[in-house]
């Protein structure tokens, strides 16, 4: 298949592309993520990102455009279903531009993430898929974490401790009930 992949960084993406790769599918990548906070953080991803796509032959389409406001209202008064929005909003624009380009599916690498919600974007991705009358590849990419991880340590691969937004950010360092970090400060691996 010609997949069309949405990035959410370069470590979550060297074990699905290498997975994908394997498997036969004809994989270019997707860098959409207006979720990431602070700018420096998002620009520092995107760089990473396209060093390793040059390193490993990864075709890339950046979409530059730092939409972070948007982003925010649209999650603003709503942020325990921040998650939701986020997954639905990187992989509706990962399908429009699939269509666009007239892929035969999509995916994402966050489907390599042990910290996100597996069982939301498959439910996302399948309704945007019978939308967009597009496959929606779904695979559970958790399996390699580990060996994306040892990869993209050999490689000296930048390694965020956080997902990218605003809150997951506060949640690392803000104390909570208690005197400790919030629950996501456990993030000693790319989220």
């Amino acid at each position: 298949m010609k997949l069309l992949m949405h990035i959410c960084c370069a470590p979550c993406t060297v074990y699905p592309f290498q997975t994908l790769s394997s498997d036969g599918h004809d994989i270019h990548g997707l860098f959409y993520n207006p979720n990431i906070h602070p700018y420096r953080e998002y620009r520092k991803r995107l760089d990473t990102l396209a060093e390793y796509a040059n390193k490993c032959g990864l075709s890339v389409t950046y979409q530059e455009e730092y939409n972070l406001e948007e982003f925010l209202r649209n999650i603003a008064f709503r942020e325990k279903d921040r998650c939701r929005y986020c997954y639905y909003d990187r992989l509706r624009h990962t399908v429009y531009r699939a269509k666009e380009g007239r892929f035969d599916g999509f995916t994402t690498t966050l489907l390599y993430s042990k910290f996100q919600d597996h069982v939301l974007i498959k439910k996302i991705g399948e309704s945007l898929a019978i939308e967009h009358q597009l496959k929606f590849y779904y695979q559970d990419f958790r399996m390699g974490w580990l060996h994306g991880i040892k990869i993209s340590k050999e490689m000296g691969i930048y390694r965020q401790p956080y997902c990218g937004c605003i809150y997951s950010e506060k949640e690392r360092f803000f104390p909570v009930k208690g005197g400790s970090k919030g629950e996501s400060a456990e993030f000693s691996e790319c989220s």
